[in-house]
């Protein structure tokens, strides 16, 4: 990497299934220097004793895990990954921020710009509610322009980006009913994080299928927040989340009704072109979005590790309402893909550095 700027950067709680992605994914990006990583329980261990598939990269042979303060970790990075569960993120932003670095925060803490609608999915006070109004929401084929000069960057849920995606085109066309949404996804076990808990063991898992977050998971706070700016007027959404046993991956299926105009103004054809023309509008030279056409339909084996988002429509004739759908990797796309993204468009790089 001679003579190519590079940033540096740290990744703040690295110990998890985003912070290790996170790991593997800035080691090889040719612009970024990976200059810290932090976990309190593993402080003193080289990134190559606890992640062994990276051991070929000298920097994680010599990097070690500390517990550094904030204005340490500023001081050693130029941008910080916070890769921290929701609650405690939002402990290190505010010094991270004051120190002078910029944040790229993988938890909830910044994505709900309202601290009562936090307080009510999350269940505690918001403790740095003044922060929220400088936050922007780091979905970039939709937020570009605000992620580049932003200092404090909430990537979106992984949830939430199977179904922001495909939708907010439609809605900010008025092409389906805001009211008639609903969303079933199901997801890979890697999406409740790495921890020990009964419900995620393999034999609690495997050749099992069951529904949960019923009927207010948390992460509708954000995909309503982001409909309703597309819609212009509050949209209330029907989501339910499923686990299934697989390491990771969504597959998200979305069903919505056709406006009132359209539905008397048009014929099922036109309104199956208008949804196509509208989706490509949106998407047709964005790097990470894949529009399938024809019969293809979109399949997580062919998102599973990249940060592509495969999204494709039909209408069903019979009873007149769209169906969506959509596939992704939750923990690429839907977490520290994102991130990368959102941060070569900060520093900006082109935007598929180290994704591709």
């Amino acid at each position: 990497m001679k003579n190519v700027e590079r940033t540096r950067v740290a990744v703040v709680g690295a110990s998890g299934y985003t912070g290790e992605e996170l790991v593997r994914l800035l080691l090889r990006h040719p612009r970024a220097e990976l200059t810290a990583v932090t976990s309190r329980q593993l402080a003193g261990k080289s990134l190559s004793e606890v992640f062994p598939r990276v051991a070929h990269h000298a920097t994680a042979q010599t990097l070690q895990f500390t517990d550094a303060a904030p204005a340490k970790i500023a001081d050693q990075a130029d941008i910080v990954f916070l890769a921290l569960p929701h609650g405690v993120a939002v402990d290190f932003a505010g010094p991270l921020l004051q120190a002078g670095a910029r944040v790229i925060d993988l938890s909830a803490d910044f994505r709900i710009r309202s601290p009562e609608t936090y307080r009510e999915f999350y269940a505690h006070e918001h403790r740095a509610p003044d922060l929220l109004p400088a936050a922007v929401y780091g979905l970039p084929e939709i937020y570009r322009e605000q992620i580049c000069a932003a200092r404090l960057v909430a990537c979106p849920g992984c949830y939430p980006t199977s179904i922001l995606l495909p939708m907010i085109p439609l809605l900010r066309e008025r092409l389906v009913e805001p009211g008639s949404i609903i969303a079933n996804s199901l997801s890979g076990v890697s999406g409740a994080g790495r921890k020990a808990e009964v419900d995620y063991l393999f034999v609690e898992c495997n050749e099992s299928a069951r529904a949960y977050g019923v009927p207010k998971h948390r992460h509708l706070a954000e995909i309503e927040q982001e409909l309703s700016i597309a819609a212009g007027k509050s949209v209330a959404v029907q989501f339910t989340p499923h686990l299934i046993p697989v390491n990771r991956g969504i597959l998200t299926t979305i069903y919505a009704a056709p406006t009132s105009e359209l539905r008397s103004a048009e014929s099922g054809v036109e309104f199956a072109e208008r949804i196509e023309a509208a989706l490509r509008a949106a998407y047709a030279d964005e790097p990470f979005v894949r529009l399938l056409g024809g019969k293809v339909l979109p399949d997580t084996k062919n998102v599973v590790g990249s940060n592509f988002i495969e999204i494709a429509w039909r209408l069903d004739s019979r009873t007149g309402r769209l169906i969506v759908m959509s596939a992704e990797d939750n923990i690429l796309k839907g977490a520290s893909g994102q991130a990368i993204q959102c941060f070569n468009i900060m520093s900006g790089y082109a935007e598929s550095e180290g994704l591709i």
